[in-house]
């Protein structure tokens, strides 16, 4: 949507509960937020139902939006913090990955394997980490945020969210290594 006008008044659609706006701007938006869900997601089922919990929130707190920033990053943080959510709702199920799973995690040479890797094999990459490895990885590295941020949000101590990511670095340098090693052995 590059014209502004066209976006406002969508959103003003939106605002009014038109479903025939909200389909437009759900169709025109949803490549960008998927591609946000699908960075703390381990499924691509799992984030669609966190692109569309993010979007119900969306649609709901249209008029709570500051008009002076641009509508993408204010969808992009409605999208983060719906990953977010659903990290807490489930939190209980998911545990940090023992030791067989690290194992998988080790490569058996050294290599660069970043430069070779798809955009898709990257995020395949990072949708292997245990889930709070996952998200403390892209709230730190992708998104930006502080390590006493990522605490407040996750409920975790400071120390966690640097552990956290640590091993998620760790566990990612291996995934590189590992699949270089496929490619070319």
């Amino acid at each position: 949507m590059e014209d502004p006008s066209q976006l406002t008044t969508i959103i003003d659609g939106c605002m009014r509960g038109n479903r025939e706006a909200q389909k437009m701007l759900y169709q025109h938006y949803y490549g960008y937020a998927m591609s946000v869900c699908l960075r703390y997601s381990k499924t691509r089922e799992e984030s669609r139902e966190i692109l569309n919990d993010g979007f119900m929130k969306v649609f709901t707190r249209l008029g709570l939006r500051d008009e002076k920033s641009s509508f993408k990053s204010w969808l992009r943080k409605i999208m983060i913090n719906s990953a977010i959510d659903h990290y807490r709702k489930n939190s209980k199920h998911y545990k940090l990955e023992d030791g067989d799973q690290a194992i998988a995690w080790m490569p058996s040479h050294e290599s660069d394997a970043i430069g070779d890797l798809s955009h898709e094999e990257l995020i395949g990459m990072v949708q292997q980490l245990a889930p709070a490895y996952r998200a403390v990885f892209n709230l730190f590295v992708i998104d930006g945020y502080s390590h006493e941020e990522i605490a407040s949000r996750l409920d975790i101590s400071v120390g966690t969210s640097k552990s956290n990511l640590f091993k998620a670095r760790e566990h990612l340098k291996a995934a590189f290594k590992k699949n270089n090693i496929k490619r070319y052995a």
